[in-house]
């Protein structure tokens, strides 16, 4: 089944990928982060490496919107939540936060996609509240490739952070993702 439809990626399209060390790419050289890893994959596209490790949803809610407006972006791919999961926060209040980001994304009339962040624990799962609140913004959705990679000891240089073999997965399967859900 196809995703959600987002809108034909052209060669100054600006990609903001937000969220926390895992988009900042914690585990490996930043040149081999997700972002710079997928401007690569898309031939160039601009793909802005907007992670800050550490931070939880409620910081990146509101550092989100000054972001939205200084650069603009045509697509924007959310990877939040990871700290509040490690830190056992509010699951409620995580909810909430990631709404409120997607809220913010549609209003600059961007498009977005979400990555859904795996819970610490020995079995490596998503929360299922990521893909219902993709389905509830009829948004693409990764909901696998975290759990995938963070659950295959090649593919991570400690237990949450993923190493460049990694990253590079991650940045595969989000373009695959971009590429499936393009509509001219």
């Amino acid at each position: 089944s196809k995703p959600p439809p987002i809108t034909l990626l052209h060669s100054d399209s600006i990609i903001l990928s937000f969220g926390d060390s895992l988009t900042y790419g914690t585990g490996a050289a930043k040149t081999q982060s997700y972002p710079e890893e997928l401007s690569r994959l898309l031939g160039g596209v601009r793909v802005i490496n907007a992670g800050v490790p550490g931070e939880l949803s409620a910081q990146g809610r509101a550092r989100l919107p000054e972001l939205l407006e200084q650069h603009q972006p045509q697509l924007v791919i959310l990877c939040h939540g990871g700290n509040d999961l490690l830190r056992r926060q509010d699951r409620n209040a995580l909810q909430d936060n990631l709404r409120v980001m997607l809220q913010a994304i549609k209003q600059q009339g961007a498009d977005a996609i979400l990555i859904g962040v795996p819970q610490p624990s020995l079995t490596v799962s998503v929360p299922d509240f990521y893909e219902a609140i993709a389905d509830e913004f009829n948004i693409p959705y990764l909901g696998e490739v975290l759990a995938d990679v963070l659950g295959d000891e090649n593919l991570k240089s400690e237990p949450i952070h993923p190493n460049a073999a990694g990253y590079r997965q991650i940045a595969q399967t989000v373009a695959d993702l971009i590429q499936q859900a393009q509509r001219p």
